[in-house]
C-alpha cells in the first residue's frame, strides 16, 4: 500500500507490505522506492516483516527540488528515516539502505542508535560522494568512461532516458550472466514513468555531504550485516571489506560475481540473510 507521510514541509511517498504487528524493516534506496524490488519486498513481508520502502528527496513522488539546487543534506536525509519511524508510530526499526540508502543509514544508526534494532548496508561506502580515501577503491574505469563520456538525455524524452539509465547500469554490471538487460530496462522504465522530475533526481551529487563519519564507525554497536558484490564496479568490494572491518562485530556476505545491481538471481540469497538478520 503506497502512501504520503509529511515530515514538516517535506512530503514523502512510502509504501508498505505486509502487518504492522510483525518487526519492521525500513529499507532505504539509492533514489526511487523501486531500488528494492517489489518481489524482494514481498519475500521479506512473507517471512514475518512489515516492509517499509520509499521514495527519497527528489525522487519518485516525494518532494521535489530545482535540478541542481537541492535544500538538504546527507543528515537532512537521515532526519526522514526518523521521520518516516515516527509516521507509523514505529519507536524502532529493522534499516537497511543500498548504495545512497546506506550513507543515510549509517548516519542514522550513528546519530539515532535508539531507533535502530539492526543495521543492513548493501553495495555502499564509508564516506560520502565525492573523492574517496586513498585506502579505499574508487570507482572502476567502465563507471568513469561512461558518467564522463556520455551526454545527459533530453530529460523529457522517456526513451532517451530509458536509454541513458540501462547504459549506466550495464557499465556498472560485470560481465556475464548477471546482467539482466530487459529486468534492468523494466525498472527503468517505471521509475521514469513514477518520477515527478528526472532531472532533480541527479540533485545527490549536488548536495553538501557534510561531517565526515567514517572515524565514528567504532562507535556503532548495533548488529550489522554488510552486503556486498564482489564484482561491484561503482563502490569495489574493498568499501565492504573496510564497512565490515570498522564496525564493531559486523558481518560480511559476499555476493560472488554480482555488481551493484542486485539480479534477480542474488534476491534469494538476500532476502534469507535480511530475514535472519531481523529475526531477533
Amino acid at each position: 500500500m503506497e502512501t504520503f507521510v509529511e515530515i514538516g514541509a517535506v512530503e514523502l511517498a512510502v509504501e508498505t507490505f505486509g502487518s504492522r504487528q510483525d518487526p519492521a524493516v525500513l529499507l532505504v534506496g539509492s533514489g526511487s522506492m523501486l531500488s528494492w524490488d517489489d518481489e524482494l519486498c514481498a519475500r521479506l513481508a512473507a517471512g514475518g516483516r512489515f516492509v517499509l520502502r520509499y521514495d527519497l528527496r527528489d525522487h519518485g513522488r516525494s518532494v521535489t527540488y530545482p535540478p541542481g539546487a537541492p535544500r538538504y543534506d546527507l543528515r537532512d536525509l537521515s532526519a526522514d528515516v526518523i521521520g518516516v519511524l515516527d509516521a507509523f508510530g514505529l519507536r524502532k526499526a529493522h534499516i537497511a539502505g543500498r548504495i545512497v540508502g546506506g550513507w543515510i543509514a549509517q548516519l542514522t544508526a550513528l546519530d539515532h542508535p535508539e531507533r535502530v534494532a539492526t543495521l543492513t548496508l548493501v553495495s555502499t561506502r564509508p564516506t560520502a560522494h565525492g573523492p574517496n580515501n586513498p585506502d579505499l577503491p574508487e570507482h572502476s574505469a567502465e563507471v568513469m568512461a561512461y558518467v564522463t563520456g556520455t551526454p545527459r538525455p533530453d530529460w523529457s524524452d522517456r526513451a532517451a532516458v530509458v536509454e541513458y539509465l540501462v547504459g549506466a547500469a550495464r557499465a556498472r554490471s560485470p560481465e556475464g550472466e548477471h546482467f539482466d538487460e530487459a529486468e534492468v530496462r523494466s525498472v527503468a522504465e517505471r521509475t521514469y514513468d513514477r518520477a515527478e522530475d528526472m532531472a532533480s533526481s541527479f540533485n545527490i551529487a549536488a548536495t553538501e555531504p557534510g561531517r565526515r563519519w567514517r572515524e565514528r564507525l567504532g562507535e556503532l554497536e548495533v548488529p550489522t550485516l554488510v552486503v556486498h558484490g564482489t564484482a561491484d564496479r561503482f563502490f569495489p568490494y574493498g568499501n565492504a571489506l573496510a564497512l565490515a572491518a570498522e564496525i564493531p562485530g559486523a558481518r560480511l556476505l559476499p555476493l560472488e560475481g554480482v555488481g551493484q545491481d542486485l539480479p534477480r538471481a542474488a534476491w534469494s540469497a538476500l532476502a534469507s540473510a535480511l530475514l535472519e538478520h531481523t529475526a531477533g
